[in-house]
Protein backbone atom coordinates (compact mmCIF):
# COMPACT_ATOMS: atom_id res chain seq x y z
CA UNK A 1 0.00 0.00 0.00
CA UNK A 2 1.27 3.48 -0.86
CA UNK A 3 1.39 5.69 2.24
CA UNK A 4 1.13 9.50 2.14
CA UNK A 5 4.43 11.38 2.15
CA UNK A 6 6.10 11.51 5.54
CA UNK A 7 4.00 8.76 7.13
CA UNK A 8 6.62 5.98 7.02
CA UNK A 9 9.38 8.06 8.70
CA UNK A 10 6.89 9.23 11.34
CA UNK A 11 5.85 5.66 12.11
CA UNK A 12 9.50 4.69 12.45
CA UNK A 13 10.26 7.59 14.80
CA UNK A 14 7.23 6.61 16.90
CA UNK A 15 8.63 3.09 17.30
CA UNK A 16 5.95 1.36 15.21
CA UNK A 17 7.96 0.49 12.09
CA UNK A 18 7.28 -3.21 12.69
CA UNK A 19 3.51 -2.72 12.38
CA UNK A 20 1.29 -3.50 9.41
CA UNK A 21 -0.65 -0.48 8.17
CA UNK A 22 -4.36 -0.85 7.34
CA UNK A 23 -6.29 2.05 5.75
CA UNK A 24 -9.68 2.82 7.29
CA UNK A 25 -12.76 4.54 5.85
CA UNK A 26 -12.64 8.32 6.01
CA UNK A 27 -15.20 10.88 7.14
CA UNK A 28 -16.54 14.09 5.64
CA UNK A 29 -13.17 15.85 5.94
CA UNK A 30 -9.71 15.61 4.37
CA UNK A 31 -8.49 13.51 7.29
CA UNK A 32 -7.43 9.92 6.67
CA UNK A 33 -7.06 7.14 9.23
CA UNK A 34 -4.90 4.03 9.37
CA UNK A 35 -4.69 1.23 11.91
CA UNK A 36 -1.22 0.05 12.86
CA UNK A 37 -1.19 -3.58 13.91
CA UNK A 38 1.75 -5.41 15.45
CA UNK A 39 2.24 -9.16 15.18
CA UNK A 40 1.33 -9.61 18.85
CA UNK A 41 -2.03 -7.93 18.35
CA UNK A 42 -1.19 -4.46 19.74
CA UNK A 43 -2.77 -1.68 17.70
CA UNK A 44 -2.67 2.09 17.36
CA UNK A 45 -4.57 4.61 15.24
CA UNK A 46 -2.79 6.93 12.83
CA UNK A 47 -4.50 10.18 11.89
CA UNK A 48 -3.25 11.90 8.75
CA UNK A 49 -4.60 15.47 8.76
CA UNK A 50 -2.57 17.10 6.00
CA UNK A 51 -2.07 20.85 5.79
CA UNK A 52 -3.30 23.17 4.43
CA UNK A 53 -6.74 21.53 4.50
CA UNK A 54 -6.39 20.15 8.02
CA UNK A 55 -4.50 21.06 11.20
CA UNK A 56 -4.23 18.53 14.04
CA UNK A 57 -3.16 21.12 16.62
CA UNK A 58 -6.74 21.92 17.71
CA UNK A 59 -7.42 18.18 18.09
CA UNK A 60 -4.36 17.78 20.30
CA UNK A 61 -5.31 20.87 22.32
CA UNK A 62 -8.87 19.70 22.97
CA UNK A 63 -7.72 16.13 23.65
CA UNK A 64 -5.35 17.38 26.33
CA UNK A 65 -8.14 19.40 27.95
CA UNK A 66 -10.56 16.47 27.94
CA UNK A 67 -8.01 14.03 29.37
CA UNK A 68 -7.03 16.45 32.14
CA UNK A 69 -10.67 16.79 33.13
CA UNK A 70 -11.51 13.10 33.29
CA UNK A 71 -13.13 12.63 29.87
CA UNK A 72 -12.15 9.65 27.74
CA UNK A 73 -10.20 11.03 24.80
CA UNK A 74 -7.65 8.76 23.07
CA UNK A 75 -4.14 8.94 24.47
CA UNK A 76 -1.65 10.62 22.13
CA UNK A 77 1.26 8.24 21.51
CA UNK A 78 3.24 10.46 19.11
CA UNK A 79 2.59 13.61 17.10
CA UNK A 80 4.12 15.73 14.36
CA UNK A 81 1.43 18.39 13.98
CA UNK A 82 3.33 20.42 11.39
CA UNK A 83 3.18 17.38 9.10
CA UNK A 84 -0.41 16.60 10.09
CA UNK A 85 0.46 13.28 11.74
CA UNK A 86 -0.84 11.97 15.07
CA UNK A 87 -0.54 8.45 16.48
CA UNK A 88 -3.34 7.66 18.91
CA UNK A 89 -4.61 5.00 21.23
CA UNK A 90 -6.90 2.69 19.29
CA UNK A 91 -10.47 2.68 20.59
CA UNK A 92 -11.43 -0.14 18.23
CA UNK A 93 -14.13 -0.16 15.58
CA UNK A 94 -17.38 -0.26 17.54
CA UNK A 95 -19.30 2.98 17.68
CA UNK A 96 -22.37 3.51 19.81
CA UNK A 97 -24.38 3.65 16.58
CA UNK A 98 -22.99 0.27 15.48
CA UNK A 99 -23.93 -1.41 18.75
CA UNK A 100 -27.47 -0.07 18.58
CA UNK A 101 -27.86 -1.09 14.95
CA UNK A 102 -27.20 -4.69 16.01
CA UNK A 103 -29.12 -4.64 19.28
CA UNK A 104 -31.08 -1.66 20.60
CA UNK A 105 -31.92 -3.29 23.94
CA UNK A 106 -29.18 -1.21 25.58
CA UNK A 107 -30.24 2.04 23.95
CA UNK A 108 -31.42 3.81 27.09
CA UNK A 109 -28.39 2.73 29.13
CA UNK A 110 -25.92 3.74 26.43
CA UNK A 111 -27.55 7.13 25.93
CA UNK A 112 -27.61 7.62 29.69
CA UNK A 113 -23.85 7.07 29.68
CA UNK A 114 -23.44 9.66 26.95
CA UNK A 115 -25.58 12.14 28.91
CA UNK A 116 -23.54 11.50 32.05
CA UNK A 117 -20.36 12.26 30.10
CA UNK A 118 -21.82 15.64 29.16
CA UNK A 119 -22.78 16.27 32.77
CA UNK A 120 -19.19 15.53 33.80
CA UNK A 121 -17.87 17.82 31.07
CA UNK A 122 -20.24 20.66 31.93
CA UNK A 123 -19.24 20.54 35.58
CA UNK A 124 -15.70 21.46 34.58
CA UNK A 125 -14.54 24.98 33.77
CA UNK A 126 -14.66 25.52 30.01
CA UNK A 127 -11.46 25.15 28.05
CA UNK A 128 -9.53 28.07 26.59
CA UNK A 129 -11.32 27.74 23.28
CA UNK A 130 -12.94 30.38 21.11
CA UNK A 131 -16.46 31.51 21.98
CA UNK A 132 -19.52 30.23 20.17
CA UNK A 133 -20.56 33.80 19.44
CA UNK A 134 -23.37 35.29 17.41
CA UNK A 135 -21.17 35.65 14.34
CA UNK A 136 -20.42 31.92 14.42
CA UNK A 137 -24.06 30.95 14.89
CA UNK A 138 -25.02 33.20 11.99
CA UNK A 139 -22.24 32.00 9.71
CA UNK A 140 -23.48 28.45 10.26
CA UNK A 141 -27.16 29.07 9.56
CA UNK A 142 -26.24 30.97 6.39
CA UNK A 143 -25.05 27.64 4.97
CA UNK A 144 -28.69 26.75 4.45
CA UNK A 145 -29.38 29.52 1.93
CA UNK A 146 -25.86 29.39 0.53
CA UNK A 147 -25.88 25.68 -0.38
CA UNK A 148 -29.23 24.00 0.16
CA UNK A 149 -31.53 26.54 -1.46
CA UNK A 150 -29.63 26.75 -4.78
CA UNK A 151 -29.33 22.96 -4.94
CA UNK A 152 -33.06 22.60 -4.27
CA UNK A 153 -33.91 25.29 -6.81
CA UNK A 154 -35.58 27.43 -4.14
CA UNK A 155 -35.53 31.21 -4.70
CA UNK A 156 -35.67 32.76 -1.25
CA UNK A 157 -35.44 36.10 0.53
CA UNK A 158 -31.93 35.84 1.95
CA UNK A 159 -32.02 39.19 3.75
CA UNK A 160 -35.21 38.24 5.58
CA UNK A 161 -33.68 34.88 6.51
CA UNK A 162 -30.68 36.60 8.09
CA UNK A 163 -32.89 39.08 9.92
CA UNK A 164 -35.13 36.33 11.33
CA UNK A 165 -32.18 34.41 12.72
CA UNK A 166 -30.59 37.52 14.24
CA UNK A 167 -33.88 38.20 16.00
CA UNK A 168 -33.97 34.79 17.67
CA UNK A 169 -30.24 34.31 18.30
CA UNK A 170 -29.07 37.77 19.35
CA UNK A 171 -29.56 37.25 23.09
CA UNK A 172 -28.31 33.64 23.20
CA UNK A 173 -24.60 34.45 23.75
CA UNK A 174 -25.47 36.38 26.93
CA UNK A 175 -27.56 33.46 28.23
CA UNK A 176 -24.77 30.95 27.67
CA UNK A 177 -22.16 32.88 29.69
CA UNK A 178 -19.82 31.67 31.22
CA UNK A 179 -20.40 28.70 28.94
CA UNK A 180 -19.23 25.11 28.79
CA UNK A 181 -16.94 23.22 26.45
CA UNK A 182 -19.03 22.33 23.39
CA UNK A 183 -17.66 19.40 21.36
CA UNK A 184 -19.99 20.33 18.45
CA UNK A 185 -20.26 16.89 16.81
CA UNK A 186 -21.25 14.69 19.74
CA UNK A 187 -23.43 11.90 18.39
CA UNK A 188 -23.70 8.13 18.18
CA UNK A 189 -21.16 7.76 15.37
CA UNK A 190 -18.55 9.78 17.29
CA UNK A 191 -18.87 7.87 20.57
CA UNK A 192 -16.68 4.78 20.58
CA UNK A 193 -17.34 1.76 22.75
CA UNK A 194 -13.83 0.78 23.76
CA UNK A 195 -12.65 -2.79 24.41
CA UNK A 196 -12.62 -1.87 28.11
CA UNK A 197 -16.31 -0.98 27.99
CA UNK A 198 -15.89 2.79 28.18
CA UNK A 199 -17.42 5.45 25.96
CA UNK A 200 -14.56 7.15 24.13
CA UNK A 201 -14.71 10.53 22.41
CA UNK A 202 -13.48 11.35 18.92
CA UNK A 203 -13.89 14.16 16.37
CA UNK A 204 -13.83 16.98 18.90
CA UNK A 205 -11.22 19.24 17.27
CA UNK A 206 -13.73 22.05 16.59
CA UNK A 207 -14.64 22.56 20.27
CA UNK A 208 -15.82 25.99 21.35
CA UNK A 209 -17.13 27.56 24.56
CA UNK A 210 -20.88 27.81 24.26
CA UNK A 211 -24.32 26.76 25.45
CA UNK A 212 -24.78 23.48 27.38
CA UNK A 213 -27.80 22.54 25.23
CA UNK A 214 -25.79 22.36 22.00
CA UNK A 215 -24.19 18.94 22.47
CA UNK A 216 -27.48 17.62 23.82
CA UNK A 217 -29.06 18.59 20.51
CA UNK A 218 -26.17 16.98 18.64
CA UNK A 219 -26.70 13.72 20.54
CA UNK A 220 -30.49 13.58 20.76
CA UNK A 221 -31.41 15.11 17.39
CA UNK A 222 -28.98 12.93 15.50
CA UNK A 223 -28.64 13.49 11.76
CA UNK A 224 -27.59 9.88 11.18
CA UNK A 225 -29.95 7.77 13.29
CA UNK A 226 -33.48 8.08 14.62
CA UNK A 227 -33.80 8.86 18.31
CA UNK A 228 -37.32 8.31 19.60
CA UNK A 229 -38.81 11.55 21.00
CA UNK A 230 -39.68 9.64 24.18
CA UNK A 231 -36.03 8.70 24.71
CA UNK A 232 -35.02 12.28 23.89
CA UNK A 233 -37.34 13.54 26.63
CA UNK A 234 -36.04 11.01 29.16
CA UNK A 235 -32.43 11.99 28.44
CA UNK A 236 -33.21 15.70 28.68
CA UNK A 237 -34.84 15.05 32.06
CA UNK A 238 -31.74 13.13 33.14
CA UNK A 239 -29.49 16.03 32.22
CA UNK A 240 -31.74 18.63 33.83
CA UNK A 241 -32.01 16.64 37.05
CA UNK A 242 -28.22 16.56 37.29
CA UNK A 243 -27.45 20.13 36.24
CA UNK A 244 -30.56 22.10 37.24
CA UNK A 245 -30.38 24.59 34.34
CA UNK A 246 -32.51 27.72 34.23
CA UNK A 247 -36.17 27.59 33.29
CA UNK A 248 -35.73 28.58 29.65
CA UNK A 249 -33.28 25.75 28.96
CA UNK A 250 -35.76 23.77 26.85
CA UNK A 251 -36.52 26.86 24.76
CA UNK A 252 -32.81 27.28 24.08
CA UNK A 253 -32.61 23.57 23.28
CA UNK A 254 -35.24 24.05 20.56
CA UNK A 255 -33.48 27.20 19.34
CA UNK A 256 -30.13 25.45 19.06
CA UNK A 257 -31.84 22.44 17.52
CA UNK A 258 -33.18 24.60 14.72
CA UNK A 259 -29.86 26.40 14.32
CA UNK A 260 -27.87 23.18 14.14
CA UNK A 261 -30.31 21.38 11.88
CA UNK A 262 -30.47 24.28 9.41
CA UNK A 263 -26.67 24.27 9.37
CA UNK A 264 -26.49 20.52 8.79
CA UNK A 265 -28.92 20.65 5.87
CA UNK A 266 -26.62 23.27 4.34
CA UNK A 267 -23.51 21.21 5.04
CA UNK A 268 -24.99 18.05 3.55
CA UNK A 269 -25.97 19.99 0.42
CA UNK A 270 -22.43 21.38 0.21
CA UNK A 271 -20.90 17.93 0.60
CA UNK A 272 -23.01 16.73 -2.31
CA UNK A 273 -22.67 19.74 -4.61
CA UNK A 274 -19.12 20.92 -3.96
CA UNK A 275 -17.37 17.81 -2.70
CA UNK A 276 -19.03 15.13 -4.82
CA UNK A 277 -20.47 13.18 -1.86
CA UNK A 278 -24.13 12.67 -2.76
CA UNK A 279 -24.68 10.06 -0.04
CA UNK A 280 -25.33 12.86 2.43
CA UNK A 281 -28.46 13.92 0.56
CA UNK A 282 -30.22 10.81 1.86
CA UNK A 283 -29.81 12.15 5.41
CA UNK A 284 -31.52 15.48 4.75
CA UNK A 285 -35.12 14.26 5.27
CA UNK A 286 -34.36 13.15 8.83
CA UNK A 287 -32.66 16.45 9.66
CA UNK A 288 -35.44 18.40 7.98
CA UNK A 289 -38.06 16.65 10.09
CA UNK A 290 -36.12 17.57 13.22
CA UNK A 291 -35.88 21.17 12.02
CA UNK A 292 -39.64 21.29 11.44
CA UNK A 293 -40.22 20.00 14.96
CA UNK A 294 -37.93 22.63 16.49
CA UNK A 295 -39.57 25.41 14.48
CA UNK A 296 -42.85 24.75 16.31
CA UNK A 297 -41.43 26.29 19.50
CA UNK A 298 -42.64 29.88 20.02
CA UNK A 299 -39.07 31.13 20.48
CA UNK A 300 -38.53 30.42 16.77
CA UNK A 301 -41.62 32.16 15.39
CA UNK A 302 -39.69 34.63 13.16
CA UNK A 303 -37.70 31.80 11.58
CA UNK A 304 -40.75 29.56 11.26
CA UNK A 305 -42.59 32.39 9.48
CA UNK A 306 -39.69 32.73 7.02
CA UNK A 307 -39.77 29.02 6.21
CA UNK A 308 -43.52 29.14 5.70
CA UNK A 309 -43.14 32.06 3.26
CA UNK A 310 -40.04 30.90 1.38
CA UNK A 311 -39.90 27.10 1.19
CA UNK A 312 -42.72 25.57 -0.91
CA UNK A 313 -45.13 23.30 0.91
CA UNK A 314 -44.31 20.35 -1.34
CA UNK A 315 -40.61 20.64 -0.47
CA UNK A 316 -41.36 20.74 3.24
CA UNK A 317 -43.81 17.87 3.04
CA UNK A 318 -41.15 15.81 1.29
CA UNK A 319 -38.74 16.40 4.16
CA UNK A 320 -36.59 18.78 2.15
CA UNK A 321 -34.99 15.87 0.31
CA UNK A 322 -33.00 16.41 -2.87
CA UNK A 323 -32.60 13.58 -5.35
CA UNK A 324 -29.02 12.33 -5.62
Amino acid sequence: MSLPDGVAPFIERAGWSDAAVEPLPGDASFRRYFRLRRAGGETAMLMHAPPPHEDPKPFLHVSDYLSRHGLRAPETLAADPDEGLVLLEDFGDERLADRLAEDDSEEEALYAGAIDALVALHRQPPGDFALYDLATYMREVELFIEWYCPLAGSEVDGAAYTDAWIRVLSELPDRQSPGVTVLRDYHAENIMLTPAGEQGLIDFQDALVGHPAYDLVSLLQDARRDVDPGLEAVMLDRYRAAMQPEDRFLADYALLGAQRNAKIVGIFARLADRDGKPKYLSLIPRVWDLLERDLKHPILTPVADWFAANIPAEVRQAGGGIAA
